[in-house]
């Protein structure tokens, strides 16, 4: 049978890989802001475990996160918001999670949605496996009313402040909450070309699974290919 999504990830690989030529080797979300960020694990104790050692152990990560655009549209017009995060692990790869823009209900965090306003609700969409099954991860907001501009942002987050709840959810489940995520400083330069890869990167116990993971490896590998030549 047919790998549909892995196809589709082939081909739409071509075109990232074209746009990565002209944006400098980012075919998505082209504009972004870099922010220093501290991740809070706050382990069992604060509510149900979830079932991966990863993300029931409390533990205090330090890393950056990444705030975009999509497609670089400008403000005010809505984009797919991106949420990037790097966290440091026991190996030599990073941890990487890269977050869109998507409702928070069972079936709409499966789905894509514009939003003008940073402080939104991020999912993985992509599932992870798991010992304990399908899981995906989110960022809910603690705040609202935050510009989704790399520019605003970098004002806007050192003086009013910018925090997450982190959560995990199996299946269509509820999400668990098992950290807090808090912005800092900016970067300087504000978007330094750091490089996210959620399917090569992933959290330890969390395998990329499914037809999004099939879609974005070989996307991802052209663009990565690109951004090298």
């Amino acid at each position: 049978m047919a790998d549909l999504p892995g196809t589709a990830g082939r081909l739409v690989g071509l075109v990232l890989g074209a746009l990565a030529r002209l944006r400098g080797g980012r075919p998505m979300h082209p504009r972004g802001a870099v922010f220093s960020a501290v991740l809070e694990r706050h382990g069992n104790g604060a509510g149900d475990p979830v079932g991966v050692p990863w993300l029931d152990a409390p533990a205090t990560d330090v890393g950056v996160v990444r705030l975009s655009r999509g497609a670089g549209l400008p403000a005010p017009l809505p984009d797919l918001l991106g949420l990037a995060i790097r966290l440091p692990s026991a190996t030599d790869a990073p941890i990487d999670l890269l977050l869109s823009t998507t409702g928070r209900g069972r079936l709409t965090r499966l789905l894509p949605a514009l939003r003008r306003d940073a402080a939104a609700v991020y999912s993985s969409i992509m599932g992870y496996r798991s010992d304990v099954g399908t899981l995906r991860i989110a960022a809910l907001p603690e705040s609202d009313g935050v510009p989704s501009e790399p520019e605003q942002l970098a004002e806007e987050v050192p003086r009013e402040g910018l925090s997450f709840t982190l959560a995990a959810a199996r299946g269509r489940g509820p999400w668990v909450p098992f950290g807090r995520l808090v912005l800092g400083a900016p970067a300087e330069p504000l978007d330094p070309g750091v490089r996210f890869d959620a399917v090569l990167n992933p959290p330890p116990g969390l395998v990329p699974d499914g037809p999004m993971a099939r879609f974005r490896a070989p996307a991802y590998a052209r663009a990565r290919a690109a951004h090298r030549a």
